[in-house]
Order: structure tokens, then C-alpha cells, then sequence
């Protein structure tokens, strides 16, 4: 059995309201088009169904009343360089939200450009 190769990559998590907006258009949507645009390998969406930020109020998709403004992740994984090089373009439209950076392996990926 051979042993798939390992790749060594760096993991940019962006956490923001699913309401936050840059020019009338859901940020998450624009962080998507942007890291497009740059070229990066590829970015992904995840909707959070509960969670809480810097306002400490739980958002849950449990309540009526307080399902509006969930969480979502927007995930983007490449090399090093190119994840740094895309932090200013990430800041001109982050203004509120967290954003972390996590080392982490690509295991076996498999598209049309390498990471």
C-alpha cells in the first residue's frame, strides 16, 4: 500500500455574522470572490447552527427569535506565502470578526493547480 503524500499548508478561518455585509453583498461572499480572485487554491462556507461572538448573544437556530445572524466560517487552505499575501485583501473587508491562521497537512489533494 503506498502512503499518500503530505503537503505542509496554512488553514485561514475567518468567523463572521451571517448579516455582516460589504457593499450590499454578504461578506462571506466577498471573502469567497476575493480569494478566488487571488488565486488561491479554494475556499470553503460552513454555517454555524449555534454560537456567540464579542456581544456574548447566543445566536441558535433552536429559537425563532434568535435564529437570525448565525455563525459561518468561511475556510481557505494553501500555501503558506499565498495565505499571508492575502491578509490585506481579507482586511480591507474584515472589520468585525475573528480570523485565524492554523498550520496544518494536505493530504492527497487532487485538483487542477498543486498546492
Amino acid at each position: 500500500m503506498t502512503r499518500p503524500t503530505t503537503r505542509s499548508a496554512l488553514r485561514l478561518t475567518v468567523l463572521v455574522g451571517e448579516n455582516d455585509t460589504w457593499h450590499h453583498r454578504p461578506l462571506y461572499a466577498e471573502i469567497v470572490h476575493r480569494a478566488h480572485a487571488a488565486g488561491l487554491a479554494g475556499a470553503s462556507v460552513f454555517r454555524g447552527v449555534e454560537g456567540f461572538g464579542a456581544s456574548s448573544v447566543i445566536h441558535t437556530t433552536r429559537l425563532l427569535s434568535l435564529s437570525e445572524d448565525l455563525p459561518v466560517a468561511v475556510v481557505i487552505v494553501d500555501t503558506e506565502d499565498r495565505v499571508r499575501g492575502f491578509l490585506p485583501l481579507l482586511g480591507e473587508v474584515v472589520t468585525d470578526g475573528l480570523v485565524t491562521l492554523d498550520p496544518c497537512e494536505v493530504v492527497g489533494y487532487e485538483g487542477k493547480r498543486s498546492l
